[in-house]
């Protein structure tokens, strides 16, 4: 369930989590997409300043494929790790691509609406945060913003009639 607490991150904290990110989709050995040959890189930071990365794993079926988002989110509560500030995202693509619907409403099962998600196009250069000629930005948003109208784990709780 998602955390109520809530903290902001540094600018050290999101540099380092960008970089993670960035670490699922270069390092081919992270990334297993032999199908679509779309790989996408995820790191999630944690209340307690931990960052777990993940890669999208593929399958022959499809239906058995994990993103990235899914398998850091897999990762992290498995080890007991069920609070996060901050939730980066890339791929090998020059443009921000979105987490899918199954792992908007996923994150939603721990990550409050208020955290941040950042989409981190391929082109994202550090030197350059904001962006050069319009390219390379990284679009910033929340977790609200990314699913509105949310169903989360606090839904189950309301009166039924």
């Amino acid at each position: 369930m998602a955390s109520t607490e809530s903290r902001s991150i540094t600018e050290e904290e999101r540099a380092k989590l960008i970089q993670a990110a960035f670490e699922g989709v270069k390092a081919r050995e992270h990334s297993y997409s032999p199908y679509s040959k779309f790989r996408v890189g995820a790191a999630l930071l944690s209340s307690e300043g931990k960052i777990i990365k993940g890669a999208n794993i593929e399958n022959a079926s499809y239906g058995g494929t994990i993103c990235a988002e899914r398998t850091a989110l897999v990762k992290a509560a498995s080890e007991g790790i069920r609070t996060f500030c901050a939730l980066a995202v890339t791929t090998d693509v020059a443009a921000s691509i979105s987490p899918c619907g199954m792992c908007r409403q996923f994150m939603r099962e721990f990550c409050q609406l208020s955290m941040p998600v950042l989409l981190v196009p391929a082109d994202y250069n550090a030197q350059h945060p904001d962006g050069v000629d319009g390219k390379g930005s990284i679009q910033n948003i929340t977790m609200g913003e990314l699913l509105p109208f949310s169903f989360g784990p606090e839904d189950l709780e309301r009166s039924r009639e």
